[in-house]
C-alpha cells in the first residue's frame, strides 16, 4: 500500500497537462501541411484542446476550441502574458514588452556564458534576469516546480474559453465580390434621350478626352448633343493688335 502511494505521489509530481506539453513540443512558424499552397499558412496558433499547432486557415475547424496565439520575438516563441495567465500562474517569469503588450517566452533559452554580476539568474538555464524574476520562460518555471516535487496542478487555472484577439487576421479564401464605380473614356455622351437618362440608374462616370468636362450620367440636367458640340467647338475671337504710332 505504501509502495502504491509512493508511485501515485511520483506520478502526481511529474504530471503535466497535455496542452502545456504541446506548447513545449509543437513546432510553430512552419508551413501547415494541410494548407501548403495557401498564403499566410504559418502555424502560429496552438489549439489547447487538440494539443497541436495550427495555421490561420485551420481556425474554422477549431472555432469552438481554446486557441492561443503564439508570436515570434528574437527567433523565439512568445505568448502574451494576459492570455497565458488565464491558464497558469506566471508569477516570477520575466516578461518583455512588445508592441505595447507584455509577453513571456515559452521555452528555455540557455546562455553560453556564465552569468557574473549582481542580480537574479534563471533557476534552469542560468540566464541573467531582472528583479524580482527567477525564471526566464514558462518552461523553466514548470521544470523548477517539477524538480521541487511540487504539485503542478496548484499553479493551473481553470479556463474553459480562450479566443483569439480581435486584431488577429484570419484570411478568407473566397474572393470579394464588391462592385466598384469605374471611369470610362469616351468621345461622346452616354444615352440617346433625356428620359432614358432620368429613369435608368448608372454607376459609371463619363469623361471627355483631354480638356472635356466630367459629366455624371446620373445627373438630371443632361447636356444635349447639340449644346455639347457647341461648347466644344467654341473658340476665342481673333486678337487685334493696337495700331502702330
Amino acid at each position: 500500500m505504501q509502495k502504491l502511494f509512493g508511485i501515485l505521489q511520483h506520478q502526481q509530481a511529474t504530471w503535466k497537462p497535455a496542452w502545456l506539453e504541446a506548447l513545449n513540443t509543437q513546432k510553430f512558424f512552419v508551413a501547415c501541411s494541410f494548407h501548403e499552397h495557401a498564403k499566410k499558412n504559418e502555424k502560429n496558433i496552438c489549439c489547447l484542446d487538440c494539443c497541436t499547432s495550427i495555421c490561420p486557415h485551420c481556425v474554422a475547424a477549431h472555432r469552438v476550441h481554446r486557441l492561443l496565439q503564439v508570436r515570434r520575438y528574437v527567433y523565439h516563441d512568445v505568448v502574451r502574458l494576459e492570455d497565458l495567465e488565464k491558464l497558469i500562474d506566471c508569477s516570477s517569469v520575466q516578461s518583455y514588452t512588445i508592441n505595447s503588450s507584455k509577453v513571456v517566452f515559452l521555452k528555455k533559452r540557455p546562455q553560453n556564458r556564465q552569468f557574473k554580476g549582481s542580480g537574479n539568474i534563471c533557476t534552469s538555464c542560468d540566464r541573467s534576469l531582472q528583479e524580482p524574476y527567477f525564471h526566464c520562460s514558462l518552461d523553466c518555471k514548470v521544470e523548477y516546480i517539477l524538480r521541487q516535487k511540487k504539485n503542478l496542478s496548484a499553479y493551473l487555472r481553470p479556463c474553459k474559453i480562450l479566443q483569439l484577439g480581435p486584431d488577429f487576421f484570419i484570411p478568407h479564401d473566397a474572393d470579394d465580390d464588391t462592385t466598384h464605380s469605374t471611369l470610362i473614356d469616351v468621345d461622346e455622351p452616354m444615352g440617346s434621350s433625356d428620359s432614358e437618362n432620368l429613369s435608368a440608374p448608372c454607376t459609371n462616370f463619363v469623361r471627355k478626352k483631354r480638356s472635356g468636362p466630367y459629366i455624371c450620367a446620373r445627373s438630371a440636367n443632361r447636356v444635349s448633343d447639340e449644346d455639347m458640340a457647341t461648347n466644344m467647338s467654341r473658340r476665342k475671337g481673333v486678337p487685334h493688335r493696337s495700331p502702330l504710332c
